[in-house]
């Protein structure tokens, strides 16, 4: 019934399998890869027909993470898969970044890829099996492909480079990097590091390459054996009418406009000249129809052709002359400038713009009920730290639709949030929940990296003890042959006409993001180099001026919530839970506080402002602290009897004040004494009954004895004794 075609390559002492022809064989292409136990499906296929006049290529990545996968139910009412998680997108951006480079220029063909999770076995990641399967889903397909592409993970431990570790080996980890490339270069990187230094990053990137070839070469000999032919396809040529008129009417006046300083500016003057040239064109050649009857296919032709012409003058121009359309040289930073504390209510707040590029950042500081639970495949669990990353339509100047975040925003979060993860100190040191925002407020490329500097300036202006700051630049690349040139600090208009956005985040001491996308098939280490070195400078530029602004954590402010971290013994911990949790119950509901406390004894309380601190960790140690002799409490009044009161000095411990304990005067009854039930009363302990453990309390010793008092003599025990007897006798009788 099947005709399975099934190949093995021994990768980092596992085995690689691929598998085609039994499941998904209507599809264009279908992989079934499975690396130790987990296994992915990876599919190809394309549109019948292609998209007439498309300026861009109509490519959709989707990863599917299915829970059966590791045998655990989905959450939510209707117990199914709904939207892809946080960690489902970044996954289908992190395909999708290597394998969109790689189609023909002018390909249109709206071609859509899944990866399934079939099965996971916790160790072996199927993200970048991703880009395998999918890769190869391609190459057997009849969809024209420059490919193969194949991606790996690296950590680093000990002075060792790790090909594809677990989950478990990451987090032991100095490095989490993700390469993707083809037989020859480069072409994708994704890293976290805990402050990696430039020549150790390159050489985790290479040692990666090396193994991406055998994947490369294992893919190509797979699809030799059972791939399909590929549609013909071939980019159109400009129609000659178009491409002379604006050669002739336009060329000069093009180049002087995309030279215009300011993006706003440059702009207008790109798009008033592109509408004062179709005006023409129309005119000459179509004098006589109607705007609503022109060719459509001509006037989209046109403004093709138009963009593509300005794409080509601002890379000569670069590549050539070394003269960005700013008048920048190809190393310098735009202008910066760092503020903080520009918010008076947020806990932490800064303002940081490079160029027409700002980011709004703001920390708020939280309990452990702030936490935000993450729930994957992978596993369950809390992030104390997150960052969000918002990008509003105004933020260039446009109106657009405002609502949940997209991929991008997706992206650019989990960018800045790593780079900043690995300076955030442990709970130990501070016990707060810590969520950061960047608003981007302009934009003209680079938002990401703003928002680690924003960030980084932020964090500490609320009063977190980071280890020292975390700056962010974006560099480009412009690349015609074998020449090429390395931008730093890259605006909108050089990434969308570039060839590579190459993001690096670190300290002064280390790289600890490192992000890295291009449009062209790949890149060689010489120009990794050279953008790794000129970033480094950039970075401790950026750095300084944010030391300048500010070089150590501030005090918390007044509207800071508190958090106090104590240990008490393990066999307080019942008493402090009390039945039902009825104690803990009633130090939250007196307070207001938010306690937790672990099994090892360890609580942590988070109140509102000081003062409320202290109120519960005082009821917190009323639960908990041992009586002691000659201490003084403030007792509870809960009973009265004939022959004094019984009175709780920390909850759950009694002891009597006797009648005569009462006061320096003789009481009888106790009433006159004026106390009842509910009263507080302070009171020293004077003994502890060593048979009975009860205890004896007075609170006449806390008054000033009066002048003269003479202590009432008592009967001697032997009178008491006999007169007990005599009543005893009289019984008797």
């Amino acid at each position: 019934m099947f005709d399975e075609k099934i190949m093995e390559l021994e990768l980092a002492g596992r085995t690689l399998k691929v598998s085609t022809g039994k499941i998904s064989r209507q599809s264009s292409g279908a992989i079934v890869i499975q690396y130790g136990d987990t296994v992915l499906l990876s599919t190809a296929n394309r549109s019948k027909e292609a998209r007439k006049g498309a300026d861009f290529f109509p490519l959709t990545v989707d990863y599917i993470e299915k829970f059966y996968s590791t045998g655990k139910f989905p959450g939510g009412f209707n117990k199914r898969e709904g939207r892809p998680s946080t960690n489902a997108t970044l996954v289908a951006r992190l395909i999708d970044r290597p394998i969109r480079p790689m189609f023909p220029d002018g390909f249109n063909y709206d071609v859509h890829i899944v990866n399934t999770v079939l099965s996971y076995d916790e160790i072996n990641m199927p993200d970048y099996l991703g880009v395998i399967g999918s890769s190869l889903a391609l190459m057997i397909s009849d969809i024209p492909f420059l490919g193969p592409v194949a991606s790996v993970i690296v950590g680093y431990k000990n002075g060792e480079f790790i090909l594809n570790p677990s989950p478990k080996e990451l987090e032991e980890s100095e490095l989490d990097l993700i390469v993707a490339g083809t037989k020859e270069a480069v072409n994708m990187v994704e890293a976290g590091a805990k402050e990696l230094d430039e020549e150790t990053m390159l050489k985790a990137i290479m040692f990666a390459h090396e193994n991406i070839k055998k994947i490369c070469e294992f893919q190509e000999e797979f699809s030799k054996l059972y791939g399909k032919e590929n549609i013909e396809f071939e980019k159109p040529e400009v129609l000659p009418l178009v491409k002379n008129f604006i050669d002739t009417n336009g060329h000069e006046r093009l180049q002087q406009a995309v030279l215009t300083t300011g993006k706003k500016n440059r702009e207008e003057a790109v798009d008033s000249l592109e509408e004062e040239l179709m005006e023409k064109f129309v005119q000459e050649n179509y004098p006589d129809v109607p705007e609503e009857e022109l060719p459509e296919d001509i006037i989209l032709e046109f403004k093709n052709y138009y963009h593509d012409l300005m794409k080509k003058l601002v890379r000569e121009a670069i590549l050539y002359h070394k003269h960005r359309v700013d008048g920048r040289t190809t190393t310098e930073i735009r202008p910066l400038d760092a503020q903080i504390n520009v918010l008076p209510i947020p806990h932490g707040s800064a303002l940081f713009t490079r160029g027409e590029t700002q980011s709004l950042a703001i920390t708020t500081l939280g309990t452990k009920e702030d936490e935000q639970l993450i729930d994957d495949l992978e596993k369950e669990y809390y992030k104390k730290f997150y960052l969000h990353y918002n990008f509003p339509p105004y933020s260039v100047g446009e109106v657009g639709r405002m609502g949940s975040p997209g991929r991008r925003e997706l992206g650019h979060g989990s960018l800045a949030e790593r780079a900043l993860s690995y300076v955030i100190p442990s709970e130990e040191e501070f016990p707060y929940t810590i969520r950061v925002v960047s608003e981007i407020t302009e934009s003209n490329g680079s938002s990401s990296q703003a928002s680690i500097c924003g960030g980084s300036l932020s964090l500490m202006s609320a009063g977190v003890p980071i280890k020292e700051h975390v700056a962010g630049i974006a560099m480009g690349l412009i690349k015609e042959g074998e020449e090429f040139t390395v931008l730093t600090d890259i605006m909108g208009l050089e990434d969308h006409l570039g060839d590579m956005d190459f993001k690096v985040a670190g300290t002064k001491s280390g790289i600890t993001a490192l992000q890295m996308d291009i449009k062209i098939t790949g890149i060689t280490e010489e120009i990794m180099r050279i953008a790794l070195n000129q970033a480094h400078e950039a970075r401790i530029q950026i750095l300084e001026l944010m030391n300048n602004t500010i070089s150590k954590p501030a005090e918390l402010k007044s509207n800071v919530p508190r958090i106090q971290q104590i240990t008490i013994p393990k066999d307080k911990i019942a008493v402090l839970i009390g039945p039902g949790g009825k104690n803990i119950k009633g130090i939250i509901d007196q307070t207001g506080s938010t306690v937790d406390i672990t099994d090892d004894g360890l609580v942590s309380v988070f109140a509102k402002d000081a003062e409320t601190l202290e109120k519960t960790l005082k009821l917190i140690d009323s639960f908990v602290r041992e009586v002691e002799y000659n201490e003084v409490y403030e007792g509870r009044v809960v009973s009265i009897m004939k022959f004094g009161a019984f009175m709780e000095i920390l909850p759950g411990k009694e002891g009597l004040l006797h009648i005569s304990e009462i006061d320096w005067k003789h009481l009888a009854p106790v009433e006159e004494a004026g106390i009842k039930e509910g009263d507080k009363i302070s009171v020293k302990l004077l003994d502890i009954d060593p048979k009975t453990g009860k205890y004896k309390l007075s609170h006449r010793c806390l008054l000033e004895k009066p002048e003269g008092y003479v202590e009432p003599q008592r009967r001697p025990r032997g009178e008491r004794g006999e007169r007990r007897q005599h009543r005893d006798n009289n019984h008797r009788s």
